[in-house]
């Protein structure tokens, strides 16, 4: 995966800056967990039973999940999801061993790519303020703008996991990846 970081401009619209914020942890998230073999992608750091494996089919499942319920007017799941997503809430977690670590990659940068296309054609028809395609089941929606935050704290969150864990496993430290 690429962990180039293009930096907006200084005069950057909404849009842009909300994909600056999640391109930046994508490519952060990246840098952490890349390039690692199995037993470091499925390394525990107790007392948490949380590896770098389940980090990022985790965050494969969470950028499905959103271009799907949130995103895409026509959802299908890929089909590494579960048929039954209630039986093991927990499963990409549980089942991110299951997977080389090419595939864990290939699942994590499928799905990030999926995303990009979706977001990118949505907000060139409507922005930021324009309504998700999720129902809150009250006949809300939310608007694209809610969802990518909340897509973006998802990352913040994990991000800061695979910082730790990272160093952890080789010591590799710092905030952004190197840019060449």
């Amino acid at each position: 995966m690429d962990t180039t970081i293009t930096e907006p401009s200084m005069t950057a619209g909404e849009a842009e800056m909300l994909l600056f914020a999640l391109e930046r942890s994508r490519a952060t998230f990246a840098w952490k967990t890349g390039g690692l073999d199995a037993a470091a992608l499925s390394r525990t750091f107790p007392p948490s039973t949380m590896t770098i494996g389940g980090l990022v089919k985790h965050l494969a499942a969470v950028e499905e999940k959103y271009t799907n319920l949130f995103f895409s007017a026509d959802p299908v799941l890929p089909d590494w999801f579960p048929p039954d997503l209630g039986a093991d809430p927990q499963w990409e977690w549980t089942t991110a061993a299951d997977h080389s670590p090419e595939e864990l990659y290939a699942i994590w940068e499928s799905a990030v790519e999926k995303s990009r296309e979706v977001l990118t054609a949505l907000l060139a028809d409507g922005g930021p303020g324009r309504a998700s395609y999720y129902d809150t089941g009250t006949g809300e929606s939310p608007n694209l703008r809610r969802a990518l935050v909340d897509l973006h704290d998802e990352y913040a969150r994990h991000v800061g996991h695979a910082d730790l864990f990272r160093e952890a496993i080789d010591g590799v430290v710092g905030e952004d990846p190197p840019q060449g």
